[in-house]
């Protein structure tokens, strides 16, 4: 039976819908214009945004294991934590402002974990000398603070410049490093009243300098005492673990942003400082604060 016969009955003529390709067209084309705007998205976006983001869609493909003994106390718990820190991190601010001396604390993330740096000259010990001055004691107690809040373990380590030093109580550098970590530590336990167990104490004399001791300017700077907030054991294998997704992910991105794409080039996207995935938290503040881990700091 054909179309002419049912016409020439007089029956209504079927006909097939030849539009209907329009449906999967304008699907296609919708798929490829979001596929596009992805790719744009992701030229312009900077490398510290894009590490974050493809982080994120890998552990929420793998949700199972990430948020393997995860659970909402633990998350109000670290929530309470983190507050608790700005807090502390937002007081220790107001008191170097109010004193005046942003430039000499200074506050850093690297792979040991939150590093406090504070000057010895004219704050924390007279030259040559390893017993704490009254004007340190209210900073001690403002650091104190911030490390209370945190259980990781804390080393407090003294350095000095390269001048030598032979006196009846230090025979060398050495020495005197060692004797302002221990006062330092010493104040914290007994007059702060933290853990013991959580402090140890370790002198470098010269041998770790930031600048070179060629003028008297850094030579100061180089006399100091570093409050290191540690890293655990398991938060420096998460922090070895993310650089690892990270290197990996960029040296992913770089192939794609290297590859022709039909005339519609993806650009590689400028560095930028990201934060860091560590369970010790902090943020820049009017306290000197640099980030040696290209990285943003994580939250507990």
């Amino acid at each position: 039976m054909n179309r002419t016969w049912l016409r020439g009955r007089g029956q209504p003529e079927h006909r097939e819908n030849l539009e209907r390709w329009l449906l999967t067209y304008a699907d296609m084309i919708t798929l490829l214009m979001a596929f596009f705007l992805m790719l744009y998205s992701m030229s312009v976006m900077s490398r510290g945004k894009f590490q974050q983001m493809a982080i994120s869609v890998r552990q929420g493909f793998d949700g199972d294991k990430a948020a393997k003994g995860v659970g909402i106390g633990t998350d109000l718990a670290a929530e309470r934590t983190y507050q608790q820190y700005m807090q502390s991190l937002q007081k220790l601010r107001q008191y170097v402002e109010q004193h005046h001396l942003e430039g000499a604390i200074h506050m850093s993330n690297d792979r040991r974990g939150i590093v406090i740096s504070v000057l010895t000259d004219g704050l924390l010990f007279k030259s040559g000398q390893a017993t704490l001055q009254p004007q340190s004691l209210p900073l001690l107690h403002q650091i104190a603070g911030l490390l209370r809040v945190l259980p990781n373990d804390v080393v407090v380590e003294g350095h000095t410049d390269d001048r030598p030093i032979h006196t009846l109580q230090f025979a060398s550098n050495w020495e005197l490093s060692a004797a302002r970590a221990g006062a330092v530590v010493r104040d914290l336990i007994s007059q702060e009243g933290l853990p013991i167990r959580r402090f140890s104490a370790a002198g470098y004399a010269d041998t770790r300098p930031l600048y070179p001791n060629d003028t008297p300017q850094h030579r100061a700077r180089n006399r100091r005492v570093e409050i290191v907030l540690l890293r655990t054991q398991q938060e420096a294998e998460a922090e070895m673990q993310r650089q690892q997704e990270i290197a990996r992910i960029t040296d992913d991105n770089s192939k794609v942003s290297t590859a022709p794409s039909n005339g519609l080039p993806i650009q590689p996207a400028a560095p930028s400082r990201a934060a860091d995935t560590g369970a010790v938290p902090s943020e820049n503040s009017n306290v000197e604060t640099t980030n040696q881990d290209e990285g943003r700091i994580a939250e507990p």
